[in-house]
């Protein structure tokens, strides 16, 4: 889609004025057309119709006869340019929060050890529980979020599953265990990062498991 606007005629008033009062004259016009070709396509943003498209630097060009927009363009929005994604580093014990491309929050954690590994990969949040029951993975016992004896810490976030076991964020009862390998694939976090970070993600927000 391009939005085109043509180029005004040479104002009357210019064969009056010298060179300079010409020059700050044109540029006075031009602001105002390049304002007013911006508003146009805020305007049609607004009501849906550039609704997947988003305003590039304009390529903007004038001449000593005439002021105006040649070849206007507008790009294709980067759709995940604000999206919120999380990246957990495994050797460095450290989940990072981006919006965008941009860090904007970072957590120590604890990771999988030997033989319970956290899965590498690109995930997404596909559970989001608050005070949420702690199931045994190898008694099957229920523990709910009022038993001091629940693990999840009143929180959980999971991104991975197997159709049975899930893999995911939560607290722990041994604060100790974050900055270590030592948990069974889970990430372990402090209650207070994991309220924080439980606050801030949804549903499908995606998950990048890296080394």
């Amino acid at each position: 889609m391009l939005l085109l606007i043509s180029p005004f005629p040479l104002d009357e008033r210019l064969q009056h004025f010298n060179l300079e009062q010409c020059t700050m004259y044109r540029q006075a016009k031009f602001s105002a057309l390049t304002k007013q070709a911006r508003q146009i396509a805020t305007i049609a943003c607004c009501t849906g119709l550039l609704s997947s498209w988003s305003i590039a630097a304009l390529p903007l060009s004038a001449s000593s006869n005439q002021i105006g927009i040649h070849n206007p363009m507008l790009h294709a929005a980067r759709l995940n340019a604000k999206v919120t994604h999380l990246e957990i580093h495994l050797n460095q014990r450290q989940a990072v929060l981006y919006q965008g491309n941009t860090p904007i929050k970072r957590y120590p954690i604890g990771t999988g050890r030997e033989g319970w590994k956290t899965p590498l990969g690109n995930f997404r949040v596909m559970q989001k529980k608050r005070n949420p029951t702690w199931i045994n993975p190898f008694t099957d016992e229920r523990i709910t979020a009022n038993d001091p004896r629940n693990p999840l810490r009143g929180y959980w976030i999971g991104f991975w599953t197997n159709g049975k076991n899930w893999i995911g964020f939560h607290g722990t009862l041994d604060a100790s265990s974050v900055g270590k390998a030592a948990s069974h694939g889970c990430i372990h976090m402090y209650d207070s990062d994991l309220r924080d970070l439980f606050s801030h993600v949804s549903l499908g927000t995606p998950v990048k498991v890296l080394p």
